[in-house]
């Protein structure tokens, strides 16, 4: 902890479950424009989190020595008030816990996010005292949207409200007010002040703007006893301070233990739940810039509720979910917030993650929920309704993505895509090969032979068109084929048809698939976007945006390719494979000390030493982690 080189680099998440977060490292030094101790959504201004409370300080008072526990990068490389070298312990097995020793002081320090309110709570402790102890809180605020920074103006109001033990303030019109309170009587000293300079060197290695300035509108002074506790509450919301400390413990006990792989991956999983103010349920597709996404709510969500027995999540999530798609649909503007649901895979992830409710609850469970749903989207599909899928003579779906990313690989530079995949794409008609078998077991069950044996055929026009066009004579599968022009890089799209229940591949071209992507594309955090023995691998994920847009997907390694890639080896290879894809999964254990802790970040670099980039917890990288672990219990007993 006080080996900054060693601890700036980690980083911790809490979450509120209803959009709202709380971000920073573990010595509590911001690195990031994200990073805020209360980063809450502002519908009334935009679509964006917004940081109010930026952080803050601590600091202990004894025979008039100050001890500020604070800490802050300036420019030119300088910490200050450097309060990590007074840290003797940190925790985060149930909440956050750091225990700071000043001389005889022995001072601890537990964070929690109250669960659906905007409101960040901090316990203090006086474990240990030899002589009268005071503690002063001084509130850093931002007041700004998380894509921007916030400097010294004259336009950001200066005034503040008393309320019961604490104040209110607002800085600029339009925000909420953020009430700052503390569950013991104390004094406000109004002493306001600009601390300017401050710098955030993950935005430096971005190449953004890196600087700003934060607004300090005074102090909060109290007296502690040895052995007595006083909680901080800042929130957009008046709280009862008389009942803030049982507020924390009860927010202490509904959290559980990160004390094994698995657990530390289920609390990962629960921040990525969030419900909005008419109920609607969503999973965040990552934090901390990334909204809920279709294609990543499909992907995420069986491995996030099914795989930890929490089924009325999905059902709640899909009920949202479905609402967007037939709006979508039927051409209607959305009335949820999920978005990119134009992505032309889209409703066809939306069948696969049906399909994996199908496998968990019984096809018929299944059907009666889901089964209007799932045709409904293959009619759609069939009869060319999607405005960027269409369906071939030959029992394909072409689209067209040479001007627009329309695939996972969706990054652009110069306003073109990177990976341009266009005509056939090889996890497109995977899917809906995968569709059309699912929604003629469906049809089985229903007793509707006539959509049945119409699926079947189709199902079968597919298959062979597929192995026609994807299957190459090196055994692998083209990315994509569109006309005469097809795509020899060796990408790790083509693990989706081995690893789908319904494959129109034969277990010996499986095997082959399987087997190129475990030479060419496999590293200890999931497989390679681009194979390195292909034209223009770029494994390295750094540097400012343009670069970084350049190696998104040329080599870049992603733990939820990973989750398909274990999924068609235990289908395949069965328990010859298990000690095999044990030792895969320790690659993904030892990230829970890393990065962000106890979660999984977006991406690796695809070469040694396999660093965590991009956003710091994602949810598609967890939710096939725990469908992978679930999958390998299964096979194991």
């Amino acid at each position: 902890m006080t080996n900054l080189q060693e601890s700036l680099p980690k980083e911790l998440l809490r979450t509120n479950r209803s959009g709202a977060y709380s971000c920073s490292t573990i010595v509590d030094c911001n690195t990031r424009k994200y990073h805020g101790l209360l980063v809450v959504p502002v519908p009334g201004l935009d679509d964006e989190n917004h940081v109010l409370l930026s952080s803050l300080d601590c600091t202990v008072i004894q025979h008039g020595a100050e001890f500020n526990l604070g800490l802050h990068k300036y420019q030119g490389n300088n910490f200050s008030p450097k309060g990590h070298k007074y840290i003797q312990e940190f925790d985060c097995d149930k909440v956050p816990t750091t225990l700071y020793r000043v001389g005889g002081v022995l001072l601890r320090k537990e964070v929690v996010f109250q669960h659906y309110e905007d409101r960040i709570l901090i316990r203090y402790t006086l474990v240990d005292a030899h002589s009268a102890t005071t503690l002063r809180f001084r509130p850093f605020l931002a007041f700004r949207s998380v894509r921007q920074f916030t400097h010294e103006n004259s336009t950001a109001s200066r005034d503040y409200q008393e309320v019961d033990n604490g104040i209110r303030t607002c800085m600029y019109a339009g925000y909420p007010d953020l009430y700052m309170q503390l569950s013991k009587k104390a004094q406000f000293v109004f002493q306001p002040d600009w601390y300017r300079g401050i710098e955030y060197p993950k935005e430096q290695e971005r190449g953004y703007a890196s600087n700003e300035d934060l607004y300090v509108p005074g102090y909060f002074e109290l007296g502690i006893r040895k052995g007595e506790s006083v909680v901080f509450s800042a929130s957009t919301t008046e709280a009862k301070t008389r009942g803030l400390k049982a507020l924390f413990e009860k927010e202490v006990e509904e959290r559980s233990p990160r004390d094994s792989f698995f657990h530390c991956l289920v609390n990962a999983a629960h921040q990525f739940h969030v419900e909005d103010k008419d109920g609607n349920k969503y999973v965040l597709a990552g934090y901390p810039w990334f909204k809920a996404r279709a294609r990543d709510t499909f992907i995420a969500l069986p491995g996030l509720t099914l795989s930890i027995e929490e089924d009325e999540y999905f059902e709640a999530a899909m009920a949202t979910a479905e609402k967007g798609l037939r709006e979508f649909m039927a051409g209607k503007p959305l009335s949820v917030k999920l978005y990119e649901t134009d992505q032309p895979d889209v409703l066809l992830w939306a069948v696969w993650c049906i399909q994996q409710y199908a496998k968990e609850k019984g096809l018929a469970t299944a059907r009666a929920r889901y089964g209007q749903l799932v045709a409904d989207i293959l009619a759609y599909v069939e009869a060319g309704r999607h405005p960027n899928l269409k369906l071939d003579d030959n029992a394909l779906l072409r689209t067209e993505g040479r001007d627009k990313a329309v695939t996972w690989m969706n990054s652009m530079a110069n306003g073109r895509p990177v990976v341009p995949r266009t005509g056939y794409v090889v996890e497109f008609n995977a899917l809906w090969y995968n569709a059309l078998r699912f929604a003629a077991s469906m049809a089985e069950d229903a007793g509707q032979s006539e959509q049945q044996r119409h699926l079947e055929e189709l199902a079968a026009r597919c298959q062979v068109s597929f192995v026609s066009t994807f299957v190459n004579e090196y055994g692998y599968l083209f990315d994509y084929v569109d006309g005469e022009a097809v795509d020899w890089s060796v990408r790790p799209n083509m693990i989706f048809p081995a690893a789908f229940d319904y494959s129109p591949l034969s277990p010996d071209q499986k095997k082959r698939v399987i087997d190129i992507c475990t030479r060419e594309l496999l590293s200890p955090k999931g497989l390679r976007s681009l194979s390195p023995k292909s034209g223009g691998y770029n494994p390295m994920y750094v540097g400012p945006q343009t670069q970084r847009d350049y190696a998104y997907h040329q080599g870049t390694a992603w733990p939820w390719l990973g989750g398909f890639y274990i999924e068609a080896s235990l289908k395949l290879y069965k328990r010859t494979r298990l000690s095999f894809i044990d030792r895969q999964l320790v690659g993904y254990e030892d990230e829970m000390f890393y990065h962000c802790m106890a979660t999984l970040p977006e991406l690796f670099d695809g070469n040694p030493p396999f660093h965590g980039r991009g956003a710091v917890s994602f949810a598609m990288n967890v939710a096939e982690i725990l469908r992978s672990l679930e999958q390998l219990e299964k096979y194991k007993y």
